[in-house]
């Protein structure tokens, strides 16, 4: 879907791409070179360890503590792993490891670092286990093609993009079929509050959640079954997203790969900003679950529209515009296509400012503009959202029609009732009568929509773009995490030096193996 509606300069755009790269380099750079609890936990999950003790702690959790007491993590937990099971005449398998694991939480295991044709033995063993995991990605990511194939997509785009999340998994199930019905394509199911805090992945299905369900194996598995219920029953392939953010997002990342998930919200920069999770861990975590992400064929999702509920949705334009661009950069350089790319931005504008419909079109097309193969997430009002239904259910309208002018990809359904209430299954059934009537009675407007020559809309696009170009030269100059800590984004200051889950990074030390990392980054043709 390319087009030039709004007459951007193909060099600006060109030097927009080119400072976002050496902006988001660096951070690269850094990633490549540490390692976190949850990475290795991840790593872990892939070669099958599943499970939770009496407290419910996690197994994974459980055996990455005990690798870090004993030898630190700056080598992986591969090598200390696979090696401690050769030792104590075990088995690679997810069994064996289960077992070493409640083995390791009682003591009475110790670790130590393979030397010689030890650490060849490991990494042989350690290797060919995960690949077993990483093979069940690719199973399922064949899985959904041959679906998508046999029930079709939606006919329109946008998709519709509806949130369902009670807290009981067994209540989010029947709630979530009857959206599908209603016309949803996409399923969100958002997590409990607080969760992403949590350095542990709960285990199993779970009945209380507070504003949110956990996000669990279990709960993805029963979820994914429903929704494939739904979907030869309806004749579309209903998509599932969830959350792959926060202190354990390698590990959910995996999770979405091992049962299927088509979507996850998975920001760069949401968690430092928003849950004050500590940068280089964040970084270090995103890259990792973003190849897990380009392995499963699964659309991310980015959170820019949370800038918009703190900074002004106008004077801040430009942020949006510069996250989209860094995001997009972290992403191509973990593997994920531009298909894969649901980069988030929002209609936030204060409706009381004159001209505020234009001006959200002109943020809006934009966005379509500069990323025209990604199938952009388009975010409904809710910082100024009074409680008045009329006028809310008449501001998602607003919204659902500019989603339709300007050909977005992903539009989430906005809901009359946000920010009073907890959404009934009839505000959502209005909201959705308001998204279908709009789409259906715009149908392909979006080609006939075109601003005029250097008109309102078309010199607003091009003043955003102007700013975004002028902040990425100065985070070029001062770093990006200098730029967070400075409060660039979303008005919060986070240095990299502090915030939640720092001691759960490393850095590499000579030798350090991971063999997610190693199949992940290999080309598909040499690993055949």
């Amino acid at each position: 879907m390319s087009s030039n509606k709004l007459g951007l300069d193909p060099a600006l755009v060109h030097r927009a791409r080119a400072l976002a790269a050496k902006a988001g380099r660096p951070v690269v750079d850094m990633a490549r070179s540490h390692t976190t609890v949850s990475v290795e936990r991840a790593v872990l999950r892939l070669a099958g360890v599943t499970g939770a003790d009496p407290d419910g702690i996690p197994w994974v959790n459980r055996l990455v503590d005990a690798v870090r007491n004993d030898v630190g993590l700056g080598h992986g937990v591969a090598l200390p792993v696979f090696h401690a099971l050769a030792e104590h005449g075990l088995e690679p398998t997810a069994a064996e490891l289960t077992l070493l694991a409640q083995k390791a939480a009682s003591g009475s295991v110790r670790f130590d670092l393979p030397t010689g044709k030890a650490v060849t033995a490991a990494k042989k063993a350690s290797r060919r286990q995960v690949a077993a995991g990483i093979k069940q990605i690719d199973r399922n990511r064949v899985d959904r093609d041959k679906m998508i194939k046999r029930y079709g997509d939606p006919k329109q785009r946008p998709w519709i993009y509806l949130i369902v999340a009670t807290g009981d998994i067994y209540e989010d199930i029947p709630q979530a079929q009857a959206a599908a019905r209603a016309g949803a394509d996409v399923i969100a199911v958002i997590r409990s509050t607080g969760q992403s805090l949590l350095d542990y992945v709960p285990e199993g299905a779970t009945r209380e959640g507070f504003a949110g369900t956990y996000a669990t194996q279990e709960n993805f598995r029963l979820m994914r079954a429903a929704l494939d219920e739904s979907s030869k029953e309806l004749g579309r392939y209903v998509r599932l997203t969830n959350y792959a953010s926060g202190l354990c997002m390698p590990e959910i990342a995996t999770l979405a790969g091992l049962q299927r998930l088509d979507m996850m919200l998975n920001d760069s920069m949401y968690g430092i900003l928003f849950r004050d999770i500590n940068p280089i861990r964040t970084f270090v975590d995103q890259r990792f679950s973003r190849q897990i992400h380009a392995r499963a064929g699964i659309i991310i999702n980015t959170g820019e529209d949370n800038y918009l509920t703190t900074a002004d949705a106008v004077e801040a334009a430009h942020t949006v515009t510069v996250s989209q661009l860094l995001n997009e950069y972290f992403a191509h350089e973990a593997g994920l296509a531009d298909w894969q790319l649901g980069l988030g931005h929002a209609f936030e504008i204060n409706p009381d400012l004159p001209e505020s419909f234009r001006l959200e079109l002109a943020h809006a097309l934009l966005a379509r503009e500069l990323f025209p193969d990604a199938p952009l997430k388009w975010m409904p009002p809710t910082k100024h959202m009074t409680g008045d239904v009329f006028r809310g259910n008449l501001l998602d309208g607003f919204f659902n029609l500019v989603g339709a002018l300007t050909g977005q990809g992903i539009l989430l359904v906005g809901m009359m009732t946000e920010a009073v209430v907890t959404p009934w299954l009839s505000d959502r059934d209005i909201a959705l009568q308001n998204v279908r009537y709009v789409l259906g009675a715009a149908g392909n407007l979006h080609e006939d929509f075109v601003p005029a020559p250097d008109g309102f809309i078309q010199r607003r696009a091009h003043q955003v773009l102007d700013e975004a170009i002028d902040l990425l030269e100065k985070i070029e100059d001062d770093t990006l995490l200098n730029a967070i800590a400075d409060g660039t984004f979303g008005i919060m200051k986070r240095p990299a030096d502090r915030g939640k889950g720092l001691d759960g990074v490393a850095e590499h030390d000579d030798g350090y193996y991971n063999p997610a990392t190693e199949i992940l980054e290999t080309p598909a043709k040499e690993e055949q």
